[in-house]
């Protein structure tokens, strides 16, 4: 007998769990006029070498975000069966959270004297944090992997809809506040609180029923099509490492060969979308800036780019839970992946600024980037959220959650080299 999701509580502590797993990440990304502004002393007094610090800043936050995670996720992978989900969650989350507590009180703090070393302690401040939520994200993707695949699509589209939030709570800031570093104040705060929040209702989930299986709480013993897999520890209060665990390693190389057709379209819808948003779709400038008005250079940016691909991202991923096509093993599923290259040429046409070498704008109107954004943020919710689905679902269900987690892998290793080819392309802009 299978229990239910009674007010679908789990689906709804999946969706918020979802939106944390990605919260630091987006928060950092969108506070682009904050980190300008703790920057403007380090160009002006530097010269050229601390300037380019704050003109490539979005590149050096995608790397130092996106390579550490791949160590920390194959670390992950190989201690999914030797440490509790419980223990890498809630740890993952702590660090989060004492991470950015130490951000939200630098930004009180003048800086204006020691630009650089804060620079230095931001990029150490991402990647601690970025570290850390790759743990906590992997090992919920693993931990969701064994329930229905309602609860798995609930956690991807609270992904892209924790990247709206940060979206329309920067621009909340950015219009409400006269001074920057009040803005921001309220906007890190709201992201410590949200922490919290995360952390509350994750030690929630396995005191609900719908959390514990009605059936032989042995693996073999559980029907395919059971609501959750997961056996709580008796006794006490965290566990979430539901079925029994054994010390040793997943059976990786099987995994991976059954993954590696979807392995490679998650790899690569991940490696166009690092490398557009947001070193290049940040920097498209409104071809109207001259005139002076708020929206072409207060509002275009956090609206064109951060609000409009976030929400794009979150409609996308939304789709999947009505319709999944193509399926698995079909040919067009590559195809439609491979075609998202169009979109490179696309932004570099536009008008992103500074250029140095590719003086040509052939999309000289602000439609266009906007249209361009949308597509690449719907196409990445989609095509990314039916490959993630698909990933554990290929596999033995005893595999699932470590499937998960080297779906994960594909996801954050697209992120590292399309992160350092970013880099690249900005440069050669």
């Amino acid at each position: 007998r299978k229990p239910s999701d009674r007010l679908h509580g789990a689906y709804l502590i999946f969706f918020l769990l979802g939106i944390g797993s990605l919260l630091p990440w987006n928060f950092f990304i969108t506070a682009k006029h904050y980190w300008m502004y703790k920057l403007q002393n380090c160009s002006d007094q530097a010269g050229p070498a601390a300037s380019d610090l704050r003109d490539y800043f979005e590149s050096y936050i995608s790397i130092a975000s996106t390579v550490p995670t791949v160590l920390c996720l194959i670390g992950n992978v190989l201690l999914v069966n030797k440490v509790p989900a419980s223990v890498r969650i809630l740890s993952s989350l702590f660090v989060m959270l004492a991470v950015f507590l130490v951000i939200t009180v630098l930004v009180k703090v003048d800086t204006s004297a020691w630009t650089t070393p804060f620079f230095t302690l931001t990029i150490g401040c991402v990647v601690l944090i970025s570290s850390a939520s790759t743990i906590f994200t992997s090992s919920i993707f693993g931990l969701s992997s064994r329930f229905p695949m309602k609860n798995l699509q609930a956690l991807i589209s609270g992904q892209a809809m924790g990247g709206t939030i940060s979206a329309v709570a920067s621009l909340i800031d950015l219009a409400a506040a006269a001074d920057v570093t009040d803005s921001a104040l309220a906007y890190f705060l709201t992201a410590d609180i949200f922490i919290v929040v995360c952390i509350m209702v994750y030690l929630l989930l396995p005191r609900l029923e719908y959390s514990r299986p009605k059936e032989s709480p042995s693996l073999a013993a559980v029907p395919p099509d059971s609501s959750a897999e997961d056996e709580a520890e008796p006794g006490g209060t965290t566990n979430t490492s539901f079925l029994p665990k054994s010390a040793s390693i997943p059976p990786l190389r099987l995994i991976l060969q059954k993954t590696a057709f979807l392995g490679f379209c998650l790899f690569y819808v991940f490696f166009i979308s690092i490398i557009i948003f947001p070193s290049l779709s940040s920097n498209i400038e409104s071809v109207s800036k001259s005139s002076g008005s708020l929206w072409s250079t207060k509002y275009f940016a956090p609206l064109t780019s951060f609000l409009l691909y976030n929400f794009a991202d979150w409609c996308g991923r939304q789709i999947t839970a009505w319709i999944q096509v193509p399926g698995p093993k079909s040919k067009l599923l590559p195809i439609l992946v491979l075609l998202r290259t169009i979109f490179l040429p696309l932004f570099i046409l536009s008008n992103y600024q500074p250029r140095a070498h590719i003086r040509t704008v052939v999309f000289n109107q602000d439609v266009y980037p906007v249209v361009f954004t949308a597509l690449l943020g719907l196409s990445n919710g989609y095509l990314g959220t039916l490959v993630i689905v698909y990933g554990p679902k290929i596999v033995p269900k005893e595999l699932a959650e470590a499937a998960g987690l080297v779906m994960t892998f594909y996801v954050m290793l697209g992120l590292a080299v399309g992160s350092a080819c970013s880099i690249l392309i900005v440069h050669f802009m």
